[in-house]
């Protein structure tokens, strides 16, 4: 019997910090998913992000999704992240059926000024945690940014409704 594979989009996020600051972006009116609402900066993974490069060992690409995500973020907001660490995770199965794997991560801040993409983004702002709750944030964000703003102050922190 054949293996069957499953197509998952596989999804990588970055909450940047900057003195403090969380940048959240607000998504175009042409977005398929979620169009006008804010959310923090990432992107899809795609085969091609690193089939071109060399293995890290025989077998293996090592810190795929913190390249990806660097790429991501520069291309969306044009400005360069440091020090990825994970957040959580999540799982979705949108309306056209399409399954998606979300990898949420905070990164520092590293240099750039930010520039939207048009076509993707079309306002950002850098945002305390408490300032985030004025913003339409697609569900869950504000909780995303509540874990980091956890984990910036040593606190661990797992997955709830803040």
């Amino acid at each position: 019997m054949a293996q069957e594979y499953i197509k998952y989009e596989v999804v990588i996020t970055a909450i940047i910090i900057k003195n403090g600051k969380y940048l959240i972006t607000r998504r175009s009116a042409a977005k398929r998913r979620f169009p006008m609402m804010w959310t923090v900066p990432g992107g899809h993974l795609q085969p091609g992000d690193y089939e071109h490069l060399p293995k890290d060992t025989q077998h293996y690409w090592y810190n795929v999704l913190e390249q990806v995500l660097k790429r991501e973020v520069q291309e969306e907001v044009g400005v360069e992240i440091e020090n990825v660490q994970y957040v959580t995770s999540l799982a979705n199965v949108h309306a056209d059926g399409a399954p998606s794997l979300v990898i949420s991560c905070m990164a520092e801040y590293k240099g750039g000024e930010v520039k939207l993409q048009e076509e993707e983004t079309d306002k950002f702002a850098w945002v305390s945690l408490e300032e985030a709750k004025s913003y339409e944030l697609i569900d869950g964000i504000y909780d995303e940014l509540a874990m980091a703003d956890a984990k910036l102050k040593g606190v661990k922190s797992e997955w709830k409704r803040a």
